[in-house]
């Protein structure tokens, strides 16, 4: 049984290395003429390690003002967490991370993050989420199914960021 609840920060931090985040692809979206198009490119992501987590990307979004997070429990274990950054714009919030162990994907589990995340963006008057997507098939194809739509109109300091994602928005 799986438990969803509000994660400290610092708890974060201690336990976000019990995600598997590994994973592997055949599909890589690229953001081409305006449109996003699935090209055949195999792709691994490695196992973090608790120094890979404790990068200044990382660090730097626990780091801002009014973050929160969101984790999913099997039993003790963290095995998915959400990060929620609001007031990016006067009306938008972002989905600034979100992670799921490999051995509890495809159970929903991003789903109900998502769903308290989306919750608390609206109790806060935001009325658009924003998210740069990982470029996997896995990822972009979340995301399209919560509602998100790729966009033109990119935040640029989170562009700069991540250049290679591909940058979505959803009413909310």
């Amino acid at each position: 049984m799986i438990e969803y609840k509000e994660i400290a920060l610092d708890d974060l931090l201690n336990q976000i290395e019990e995600i598997d985040v590994s994973e592997h692809g055949t599909v890589v979206y690229y953001w081409i003429d305006g449109e996003i198009k699935p090209v055949p490119e195999e792709w691994d992501r490695p196992r973090r390690t608790a120094a890979s987590w404790r990068t200044n990307k990382w660090t730097a979004v626990l780091s801002l003002p009014d973050v929160k997070a969101w984790g999913a429990y099997d039993r003790e274990r963290l095995t998915g967490v959400i990060v929620y950054r609001p007031h990016l714009t006067e009306s938008t919030a972002q989905l600034a991370a979100l992670f799921v162990s490999r051995h509890s994907r495809r159970q929903g589990i991003s789903k109900r993050l998502f769903e308290s995340l989306e919750k608390q963006a609206i109790a806060d008057g935001h009325s658009e989420l924003y998210v740069s997507a990982t470029p996997s098939e896995s990822a972009v194809n979340f995301y399209l199914s919560c509602g998100f739509l790729p966009t033109t109109q990119v935040i640029p300091e989170l562009f700069a960021l991540e250049p290679e994602d591909i940058h979505m928005r959803k009413t909310l």
